[in-house]
C-alpha cells in the first residue's frame, strides 16, 4: 500500500486520536515501512534534547547516530503501559504465586545447583549469598528467558517526551547514551522492558553505570549475554548498598490475639527479642531461633487477616532493588525455596481480602478532602497511603493494620463530620460468601476481556 493512500484512509487519524489507524497497522503487518508525519512540537521538543545530551557530555556523534530515527509514535505502547491501571490490585497471595510459583522455584533450584560450584568466589568476593542472587534472577528475567522485547533507547526517548514521568525517564535516557559512548554498545541491541530496564537482572541505566562490572575481564560489561557479568554487577549492587551476609531476609510469623496492630510496618523497627516479648513467633507458634538483637519489622501485606512477616534488615535492601514489599517478599521465599531445594507449596488466599482500585481511590479522595493527610490519588495501596489508614482507622476505633476492609469503606460511606464515625456499621456478611462473589465477579469480567 502506497503511503500517500495510507495517508488518505487515515484522514490524519494518527495526529489527533491519539491511536494507530487500521491502515497503517495492515501495512505494518505486511511489512511495509510506515512513516508518520512528526509534529512540530516533537522536531523541536527533540531538538534541545539532543543538544541536551551534547551539553552534558554525551558526544555528537553518538547523538547523531542514536537520534537519525526520530522515534516519535502517535500512540506509543510503553506510554500506554505507564499510565495503564488495573482494576483489581492483586493481593499479597496473589502476586507471590504467581512470582514464586511451582515452575519458577523448580527452575530456580535447578540453576543454583548448576551454578553455585562456578559462583563460589563471587559469592565470597561480594558477600551476597548466591541463592539471592538466583532469586533476583528469577524474579527480574525468569532466570534469562524474559529481557523484554523494547528498543531501550526508543522507550526511554517515548516516555521523556510524555509529561507524566518526564524528568524521571530523561535522566535514564541520559544515563543509556552514556552506556552507548563509553562502552561501545550497539544502541539497537539494548533491549529491554517497557520502562528501559535491561538485561538479566533487568538494571536500569542509571543502575547500570553506577555498579555494572566486567567480572570475566574481556575489556566490556555485558549484561545481556554475560551472565557472570549480569551476576556480578547485581551481587556488587547488593553489596555496594550494604547486604549484609549473615542475615537473613526474614520469615512468616503469628500474632497473638491482643497484638497492637498500630505497630505494625516497616518504620516500626524493634529488636528480635523485644518482638518476643510482644508475642510474635514462628508460622507454627514455636519460639523465634535468630539473634535476639537484630532488628526488623513486622509487615501484614494483607492487613490482620492475612499472613505476618517479621522482616530483618535485607529485607530493606531488597526494597532499595525494587521498593514493593510483595517483590522483596517473592525475592526473599523465593531465596528460601532455592537454598533448600524444599518443594514448592501454594499460598491459600484469605477470604475477603481483594481490593478494588477504585476503593483506594475513594480512600485516598476522602482522606485528603478531610485535610488529614496528604496523598497521591492513585489507587496504589503505598506506604504513605497505609500509614493514613491507619490514622482513620484509630479515627473509627478499628483495628490499626492500614489495610481498607468492608468495615472501614463502609465507615467512610457514613461519615459524618459532625460526629464522626459514630454511626454503626452492619456487620459484613459471611466471608465465604464474600469470596464466593469475588470469584464470580473476577470470572465474568474475564469472560467480557477474552
Amino acid at each position: 500500500m502506497k503511503l500517500f493512500k495510507i495517508a488518505l484512509l487515515c484522514g490524519g487519524m494518527l495526529l489527533f486520536s491519539g491511536g494507530e489507524c487500521p491502515a497503517v497497522r495492515a501495512a505494518v503487518a505486511a511489512g511495509e515501512k510506515v512513516k508518520t508525519e512528526v509534529p512540530a512540537e516533537y522536531v523541536q521538543w527533540l531538538d534541545e534534547l539532543k543538544q541536551e545530551m551534547v551539553q552534558k557530555g554525551i558526544s555528537q556523534k553518538t547523538v547523531d547516530e542514536v537520534f537519525a530515527d526520530n522515534y516519535y509514535q502517535a500512540a506509543p505502547e510503553v506510554v500506554d503501559i505507564d499510565r495503564k491501571q488495573i482494576e483489581f490490585i492483586l493481593t499479597s497471595t496473589d502476586y507471590l504465586n504467581r512470582t514464586v510459583n511451582k515452575t519458577k522455584v523448580e527452575n530456580g533450584q535447578r540453576e543454583y545447583k548448576a551454578l553455585y560450584p562456578l559462583f563460589r568466589d563471587m559469592e565470597r568476593k561480594y558477600g551476597v549469598p548466591f541463592e539471592y542472587i538466583v532469586a533476583f534472577w528469577g524474579m527480574e528475567s525468569n532466570y534469562g528467558k524474559q529481557f523484554g522485547k523494547f528498543q531501550v533507547i526508543a522507550a526511554l526517548t517515548m516516555l521523556s517526551y510524555d509529561k507524566r514521568r518526564s524528568s524521571f525517564f530523561r535522566k535514564e535516557l541520559f544515563e543509556a547514551l552514556k552506556i552507548v559512548d563509553k562502552w561501545d554498545v550497539d544502541y539497537k541491541k539494548m533491549e529491554g522492558s517497557w520502562a528501559g530496564a535491561m538485561g538479566h537482572f533487568q538494571f536500569m541505566p542509571s543502575t547500570f553505570n553506577a555498579y555494572a562490572v566486567d567480572y570475566n575481564g574481556d575489556g566490556k560489561i555485558d549484561i545481556w549475554h554475560s551472565f557472570e557479568d549480569a551476576a556480578a554487577s547485581a551481587a556488587n549492587y547488593l553489596s555496594k548498598i550494604g547486604w549484609k551476609k549473615d542475615v537473613p531476609w526474614g520469615m512468616e510469623v503469628s500474632l497473638p490475639w491482643n497484638f497492637d496492630y498500630a505497630q505494625t510496618g516497616r518504620q516500626y523497627v524493634k529488636t528480635v527479642r523485644e518482638w518476643q516479648k510482644l508475642g510474635v513467633k514462628t508460622r507454627d507458634n514455636k519460639k523465634i531461633r535468630l539473634n535476639p538483637e537484630l532488628k526488623g519489622a513486622v509487615i501484614v501485606p494483607e492487613g490482620k487477616k492475612g499472613r505476618a512477616y517479621l522482616v530483618l534488615d535485607n529485607f530493606f535492601k531488597i526494597m532499595i532493588w525494587n521498593r514493593s514489599e510483595n517483590y522483596a517478599l517473592g525475592v526473599g521465599l523465593l531465596a528460601d525455596y532455592v537454598k533448600s531445594g524444599q518443594k514448592w507449596q501454594k499460598l491459600k488466599q484469605r477470604p475477603g481480602l481483594r481490593l478494588k482500585t477504585d476503593d483506594v481511590l475513594k480512600i485516598q479522595s476522602f482522606i485528603n478532602r478531610q485535610g488529614w493527610f496528604k496523598l497521591d490519588e492513585d489507587g496504589k495501596l503505598g506506604s504513605k497511603t497505609r500509614e493514613a489508614i491507619k490514622g482513620v482507622q484509630r479515627k473509627a476505633k478499628l483495628p490499626q493494620d492500614g489495610y481498607p476492609d468492608y468495615q472501614l469503606l463502609q465507615k467512610i460511606n457514613k461519615y459524618n463530620p459532625e460526629i464522626g464515625f459514630a454511626i454503626p456499621v452492619p456487620v459484613r456478611k459471611s466471608e465465604k460468601s464474600v469470596l464466593k462473589n469475588e470469584k464470580q465477579t473476577l470470572r465474568t469480567e474475564k469472560k467480557q476481556i477474552h
